[in-house]
């Protein structure tokens, strides 16, 4: 026998759980298939026990900063075990919150992976259920590239297992998990080797966000080995070694990092079955309403491939709904003008378009603002961290079309000006509004 629901949403982390909810709170009979902890990615081994680590490597750099101000205080070490023990407890909670979130909207948890039979059913362990919509969001996982040995390397999610801090580490690729991480290891004392393939970190951001990053990863004493097209991982009782294709060995390690990308979860799904398009990279393509080639089925959040981050996951996932069941009719997230944050040491803040993308976009129609200081944060530190901004306008009203931030405070900085951006602000409206002193964020409305 088939249990028949309006809705069922493969995949229960942000995007799947915003979805079924909301979609529950329209009156929708809703079903969420997963087969681990509900909240996915982000509430498990992502944004959210990154953060936490972020933090406790910010705390390691405060304490240095308060004895600038006149504390007698010690940095004499870091408990990493207690600070991972509370951190799996605080997610253990998460996960409870989120299953009694379904419970509260009346949403069926189906507990198991879940794979098509035919466009409208879908089997758990066996079981089948049918669905009149089902939505696709299973995510992704860390790529494990293929290279002899590559199983002596952990991906962010074994990040997350590690009993102890290694004190030796290699992170290997250039994009913002390896940076935030190659950041938490180094602020809490391991030595830190950033391993990439091109010549940078950062590649896909704005230029000057990239340059500076690097700057404050080579004062913090963090290296950076560019080139590195990694062979072989070979372990030794010393430690990992990596060997590059160049010939270059690079040793010997405690623990070897791969984030080097994001693969899809789609591969156990059987789209075959329910008609369901991927791309030759396993991403499920939909169109501006989130839809799949099939008209009933649709996906959202990291498996289609687009903007990559827990927030925007949700934001389709319940505009979604708001279409399907809340009669919005032309209810849809605009991909556009999108803000997120990278959270290394320091953190960076960016919305819109880099100045690389305005040129090619606008031409000579660009003007770039840019302002970079010492916040007074530093002012008793021999050692100081800058602070640099960068805005995008275009045309003669001088539209922002981009605002890029790297900096201490940049994370929280950044949502209030991406309000204005996404509505339209211009150069002359930032210069109009009275800055908040002493503050780095005034910058962003002084600069000439």
């Amino acid at each position: 026998m088939t249990t028949k629901f309006d809705l069922i949403v493969i995949g229960g982390g942000s995007g799947g759980l915003a979805h079924a909810q909301r979609a529950a709170e329209y009156g929708a009979k809703a079903a969420v298939v997963e087969f681990a902890p509900l909240g996915g990615t982000c509430v498990n081994v992502g944004c959210v026990p990154k953060k936490i680590m972020w933090y406790a490597g910010h705390h390691a750099q405060q304490i240095q900063h308060a004895r600038d101000f006149g504390f007698a205080v010690e940095n004499n070490g870091h408990d990493w075990a207690a600070v991972k023990k509370n951190r799996d407890a605080y997610i253990e909670r998460l996960n409870d919150i989120y299953d009694k979130n379904l419970n509260r909207r009346g949403v069926i948890h189906l507990q198991g992976y879940g794979k098509f039979v035919d466009a409208h059913t879908v089997e758990v362990d066996g079981d089948q259920y049918a669905a009149e919509r089902i939505v696709i969001a299973t995510g992704g996982y860390p790529i494990v590239p293929r290279c002899h040995g590559a199983e002596y390397g952990i991906t962010s999610d074994g990040f997350f297992e590690l009993p102890e801090r290694p004190q030796k580490v290699a992170l290997v690729g250039s994009g913002y998990i390896s940076v935030e991480l190659a950041g938490i290891f180094n602020a809490l004392g391991s030595d830190v080797t950033v391993l990439v393939r091109k010549d940078g970190v950062l590649r896909n951001f704005d230029s000057m966000l990239s340059k500076e990053l690097q700057n404050a990863m080579a004062n913090s004493g963090l290296k950076l080995e560019t080139g590195v097209v990694p062979h072989e991982l070979k372990k030794t009782e010393s430690g990992v070694r990596l060997l590059a294709e160049d010939g270059r060995e690079f040793v010997a390690y405690d623990a070897v990092v791969w984030a080097v990308g994001r693969a899809p979860n789609t591969e156990q799904l059987n789209l075959k079955v329910a008609g369901v398009k991927m791309d030759g990279y396993g991403f499920v393509p939909v169109d501006e309403w989130q839809k799949t080639n099939v008209d009933h089925i649709f996906a959202l959040g990291d498996v289609t491939g687009q903007a990559a981050l827990t927030p925007v996951a949700i934001a389709a996932g319940r505009r979604l709904a708001d279409r399907l069941y809340g009669g919005m009719q032309d209810r849809r997230l605009d991909y556009s003008m999108i803000p997120t944050v990278v959270f290394t040491h320091p953190p960076i803040g960016t919305v819109g378009l880099t100045e690389q993308e305005a040129r090619k976009e606008y031409g000579d129609d660009v003007k770039i603002y840019e302002s970079k200081f010492n916040p007074m944060l530093y002012t008793f530190s021999e050692e100081k961290v800058q602070t640099a901004m960068k805005l995008v306008t275009v045309g003669e009203e001088e539209r922002i079309v981009g605002c890029h931030i790297i900096g201490d405070g940049a994370d929280e900085m950044l949502q209030g000006f991406a309000v204005a951006i996404r509505m339209g602000a211009t150069k002359q409206q930032f210069d109009d509004t009275v800055a908040i002193h002493p503050t780095s964020a005034e910058e962003l409305v002084t600069m000439r």
